[in-house]
């Protein structure tokens, strides 16, 4: 107990860190607000043109495939806000042989780089998220069960997990290969297609996006469950695949930390 409040110390003071440099220059902040805002807005305009001359696709009408796009919205905000900030950092520091002042400190050394900074304006995807939300269910005239929101609540834990895990996996790759700059834009440009209903990929797309880079798990699911449409089977199988990435992405992190030969070898 008193070591679990000793990190959730750390991770506050990180976070306040974080937010005090992100706001040091107010109208920065504002902006990148404004800029995130207007992504946004981008990432609805294929959703636009789609659905102008269509009612469903895929099964999914409208405004149940706007529940989709604010889950994207809310994955990606917490991916470059939360995730991609700290892990990006260990690949300087697996170059410069840096990493050994995160190993020398007292505390877990995936738990350090995982909390190193975050960017506070990322938030703005929330709340653009939470609009998309409002508005899908106004279109669709009904407001979602509390038990549908739990389950949404839950399938994002295990959303989050999994792409936490991948990068993990992703920056555990640097220890044995540094240039994997391409690697994670390649994976970066896998998640937009998480903006669209699973059912909307086909064939080998269809598997991929659902065992082997979950983006069904992300967004898909979530949003089933949110409108009520998730069968329960699915929703635990979706925990434990979030649970068993987590598990996997640990053991990969600690034998590439094995691997690791700092600058002062």
């Amino acid at each position: 107990m008193r070591g679990a409040a000793r990190y959730l110390t750390v991770l506050g003071i990180q976070l306040r860190a974080s937010t005090a440099v992100g706001m040091q220059y107010r109208f920065d902040f504002l902006l990148e607000g404004v800029m995130t805002l207007f992504w946004m807005v981008v990432t609805l305009t294929p959703l636009f043109v789609v659905f102008g001359t269509r009612g469903a696709i895929a099964g999914w009408s409208y405004p149940e495939a706007l529940v989709v796009v604010g889950w994207f919205t809310l994955i990606r905000g917490i991916l470059e806000g939360a995730i991609n900030p700290s892990l990006l950092t260990v690949i300087d520091h697996v170059r410069k042989g840096t990493l050994d002042f995160v190993l020398l400190k007292p505390f877990d050394a995936q738990f350090m780089v995982s909390t190193a900074k975050f960017d506070p304006w990322r938030m703005f995807d929330g709340f653009g998220a939470i609009a998309i939300f409002v508005y899908a269910f106004a279109r669709l005239g009904r407001t979602p069960a509390p038990l549908h929101v739990l389950a949404a609540a839950a399938l994002l834990l295990a959303a989050v997990m999994v792409l936490y895990s991948i990068w993990i996996l992703v920056i555990s790759a640097a220890f044995f290969a540094v240039r994997i700059d391409n690697l994670s834009y390649f994976f970066n440009s896998i998640l937009d297609a998480a903006r669209w209903p699973i059912s909307v990929f086909r064939g080998a797309l269809r598997f991929v996006f659902t065992f082997v880079f979950p983006l069904a798990l992300m967004t898909s699911f979530p949003a089933m469950a949110l409108l009520g449409k998730l069968d329960l089977s699915t929703a635990l199988l979706s925990v434990g695949g979030g649970l068993a990435f987590s598990v996997f992405a640990r053991l990969a992190w600690g034998r590439s930390i094995a691997h690791y030969t700092s600058a002062s070898s």
